[in-house]
């Protein structure tokens, strides 16, 4: 079965098509599917033209959060409500065309856990365009994927990859991502985007400032998420290793006769000093909670298992 999972936010004028829309090519190549909605907190009539989709059709199902909690959030919900074996997100605005479905399909079936919609040719403004190509273009260079558009709305997973996914904030982003630091094989193909025809885009420029700290957050996850000692331990001994060292110094002259109680240098090596134990004792205290709830809870996405 396909579960197709459709993230709203007032949404209310493409609904109505885009819904035509996807039950036309659903039908079309006669897939076993359900469709899951996940409204995040409309403040339109949104939800009540989902409910009547619901009512209308009983392979849909809804959801709707009290106030809105971003895409990540939403996508999460889907990935647990839904029940199919390969999982397909796009949004409701019609940009990404439910006729792709069936080529991320078959893609995917090329042994692939992931496959991603790469917007070649996007319709977008282009200020909006450059932000993107400068946010994939930095995070290319910082993992190493050989991906053009980790943001696109149209993807298709694997049940087991997408149920891997907890996603929060903005590491909708990073989907491509998450799953191929996870050990899932990840892909994508070029799909037609389209001109916004309803509504307006919920992201403006301003959105460039909030995926350069997302980035980072990432980088220090994945690279560091299981093991901050690493991180904070080397930026706390070279701290302590650097005021220790001016402390040293400022210990032999003293011994020499000069006096050094009102030099600036005192103050600042000690600093330096504290400050790098603090930033030490901070990683030994995130490794101490890593390793408790780790205890507690331990998931691991499998290749393969026999138990039955």
């Amino acid at each position: 079965m396909i579960s197709i999972i459709v993230p709203v936010y007032n949404e209310v004028e493409s609904l109505p098509t885009f819904f035509q829309e996807l039950l036309r090519v659903l039908s079309l190549h006669k897939y076993h599917s359900e469709v899951v909605f996940i409204d995040d907190g409309s403040s339109d009539n949104s939800l009540q033209i989902l409910k009547n989709f619901e009512q209308q059709n009983k392979n849909v199902s809804v959801f709707s959060f009290r106030k809105n909690q971003g895409k990540a959030e939403a996508l999460t919900l889907g990935f647990q409500k839904s029940s199919g074996d390969y999982i397909v997100t796009l949004d409701a605005d019609l940009q990404d065309k439910p006729s792709e479905i069936p080529n991320l399909i078959s893609k995917l079936e090329d042994n692939w856990d992931h496959v991603s919609g790469w917007r070649k040719d996007r319709k977008d403004k282009k200020k909006m365009v450059f932000a993107s190509r400068m946010f994939n273009l930095l995070a290319k260079s910082f993992w190493g994927t050989d991906l053009h558009d980790y943001n696109c709305g149209l993807k298709i997973y694997r049940k087991d990859a997408a149920k891997s996914l907890r996603l929060y904030g903005g590491l909708h982003r990073f989907i491509p991502l998450l799953l191929h630091e996870q050990g899932f094989r990840v892909t994508e193909i070029p799909v037609e985007h389209e001109v916004r025809k309803f509504g307006k885009s919920k992201y403006g420029f301003s959105k460039i400032f909030k995926d350069l700290p997302d980035i980072f957050t990432m980088l220090f996850l994945t690279r560091y998420g299981k093991k901050p000692l690493h991180f904070f331990g080397a930026v706390g001994l070279s701290l302590l290793a650097i005021g220790g060292a001016i402390f040293t110094y400022l210990a032999i002259i003293w011994l020499v006769g000069e006096s050094i109680g009102t030099r600036p240098l005192l103050t600042f090596s000690v600093l330096l000093m504290l400050g790098g134990l603090q930033i030490f004792f901070t990683g030994f205290i995130a490794e101490l909670i890593i390793s408790l709830s780790q205890r507690e809870y331990r998931s691991f996405p499998l290749k393969y298992s026999s138990d039955k």
